[in-house]
């Protein structure tokens, strides 16, 4: 096999593809996780109060919320710079 078959290899790219999607969603979680303890979590104990618990949920959701926000508008900015290119060479 020559150097550029694996690099050409649909297979191989899109088992990358997923390994890399795996990664950033287990870093994601890792990060809510961390930011939800420390804003939650006041000292653990056997069993979460209620308290604790809607903290836990709220945060998670807002995390969420931001984290999709966040890309929404990643996305927008390659879209309008995509376009704005495509403009230029035109």
């Amino acid at each position: 096999m020559d150097g550029q078959g694996a690099a050409t290899d649909p297979q191989l790219q899109q088992f990358i593809e997923i390994e890399s999607q795996k990664q950033r969603f287990q870093q994601l979680v890792h990060q809510m996780t961390e930011v939800c303890w420390e804003k939650c979590m006041d000292k653990p104990g056997p069993k979460l109060d209620s308290r604790t618990e809607v903290c836990f949920v709220n945060c998670v959701e807002r995390f969420i919320d931001t984290s999709q926000f966040i890309l929404n508008r990643l996305e927008q900015t390659q879209r309008s710079r995509g376009s704005f290119s495509e403009t230029m060479t035109d």
